[in-house]
């Protein structure tokens, strides 16, 4: 007998006549680090208090995987081994290991996607033009604001001159001879926009709201790009008709991928709440599956780091001090403990959970494996963004609006996606690195906004950064 609250698609496996998120994170962490660290592994499984210790064991993940790249490959293909057999697909044929769908000859369930092309009418954007405030930047003004975020330890250099490249190359920009499938087509900093106002190709995937495909549409008429959209026949408007559930109409939407061409470049834009997040991770994991088949931390930056911590004034000593026997040493910690190479930058806020730790390692490990099958891969970090998501929460609002106060900078949506989409653009056109660790490729490029530079660590003075932009936050909401 089907349970009437548990929709068809990706779910949770029943144990005990429940769907427990926090048993498949202990079983997906302990199988990941099983191979390299049994004692850690042990204490994954045993871990009674998983929503609230859960930092702890995911911060074991990484350290093990620096000590050689074979750790950290097993680590990431075993994990995503465990959560395939984990995670199940279900239907009216009843309930099996997510594993076995993407192997499966035929996909076909449900009614089948169509595609429909929107041609774009506008004239391509064809140099990179990144928007900062007011200020649209390009040519040498752009190169010197990279020069400067380098200088302020916002970005990595190497994602200074990847971006520097792409400005160089600007043919690169419309992706020739490629489409771009946009998992997550909607998402406040993803690819879309970018891609299709240089001319791209680009596959659009994303749920059935109205108001997304809308958007989305009206982006593809006006850009000089072109749009495929999934879509059901019918009498109602396209944005009524297209679209696809990651999560519930997963064969649908790899049948209709499939039928796109062979040279596509499949970007995960993905969001969601709570154990969705690992749900549409996994399924967008089958997706790279099924097409398959046919953060450690620089040295100069925790060096950085580590001098900024060492440089702190008297006051922000002494404040320090105070904070920190009164907190147990829990505010204002340093970012990094020793100068050890690679650093391990701990930015998890336990408040996220551990779902969306999960879903983010997926990620990861998806990428590691790949890159270990010498498959091309483009993994870059981006900076802490005010998207939607971020200031509708009124305590992550008021952290951003105080972290520059610890030497972090928060960027706008517009800027944070035109950076990433044309790192994007840059992996797709230039030679894979040639990396002794995985690490080194998960840190290269990275824009991650100061938070490797900052002098302490972020979880450490997040609710301080809170207290410190809660006036701006209430006076840009006019309370």
């Amino acid at each position: 007998m089907s349970e009437p609250d548990v929709p068809d698609g990706v779910v949770f496996p029943e144990l005990d006549g429940a769907r427990s998120t926090s048993a498949v994170g202990r079983a997906v962490v302990w199988a990941a680090l099983a191979g390299v660290d049994p004692d850690g592994a042990r204490r994954a499984a045993r871990e009674l208090e998983w929503r609230k210790e859960y930092v702890g064991h995911f911060r074991r993940l990484l350290e093990k995987g620096l000590s050689s790249p074979e750790a950290a490959q097993t680590i990431a293909s075993s994990g995503l081994a465990e959560l395939h057999s984990r995670m199940q697909w279900r239907d009216e044929g009843g309930e099996r290991p997510l594993s076995e769908l993407p192997s499966s000859a035929n996909l076909a369930q449900g009614v089948p996607l169509q595609t429909e092309t929107i041609a774009g009418s506008g004239e391509p954007v064809r140099e990179l033009v990144v928007p900062v405030g007011s200020k649209d930047l390009r040519g040498r003004t752009l190169h010197a604001q990279l020069e400067e975020w380098v200088h302020d330890g916002v970005l990595e250099p190497s994602a200074a001159a990847a971006i520097d490249t792409v400005a160089e190359n600007p043919e690169w920009l419309s992706v020739p001879d490629r489409i771009v499938v946009c998992l997550g087509a909607g998402a406040e900093i993803g690819p879309m926009a970018p891609l299709l106002s240089w001319g791209a190709s680009v596959a659009a995937a994303d749920l059935h709201r109205r108001d997304v495909w809308q958007r989305l549409i009206r982006m593809a008429s006006e850009s000089s790009g072109s749009m495929l959209v999934p879509e059901r026949t019918g009498p109602s408007s396209l944005a009524e008709r297209a679209g696809a559930d990651l999560i519930t109409e997963l064969p649908q939407l790899i049948s209709w991928i499939e039928t796109l061409g062979p040279r596509l470049v499949v970007g995960n834009s993905i969001y969601a709440d709570g154990g969705a997040n690992v749900a549409a991770s996994a399924a967008s994991d089958a997706i790279a599956l099924r097409l398959r088949d046919r953060v450690a931390t620089p040295a100069a930056a925790v060096a950085a780091s580590m001098a900024a911590y060492g440089d702190r004034s008297g006051f922000s000593r002494a404040a320090g001090a105070t904070l920190g026997v009164l907190s147990r040493s829990r505010l204002l910690r340093p970012n990094y403990m020793s100068s050890g190479v690679p650093g391990v930058h701990d930015a998890l806020v336990t408040q996220q959970g551990p779902n969306y730790a999960l879903a983010k390692r997926i990620q990861r490990w998806r990428a590691t494996d790949e890159l270990a099958r010498g498959r091309r891969v483009s993994m870059n970090v981006a900076p802490p963004t005010r998207t939607r998501s971020v200031v509708k929460n009124r305590a992550l609002a008021a952290a951003y609006a105080g972290a520059h106060r610890f030497g972090v900078k928060v960027f706008e949506p517009a800027t944070t996606r035109v950076l990433m989409a044309a790192l994007l653009v840059h992996d797709i056109h230039t030679e894979v690195p040639s990396w002794d660790h995985p690490w080194q490729a998960e840190a290269d490029q990275s824009v991650h906004g100061g938070l490797w530079t900052a002098a302490y660590s972020p979880r450490s003075a997040l609710g301080i950064a809170a207290l410190a932009g809660f006036p701006g936050t209430l006076f840009h909401q006019g309370m």
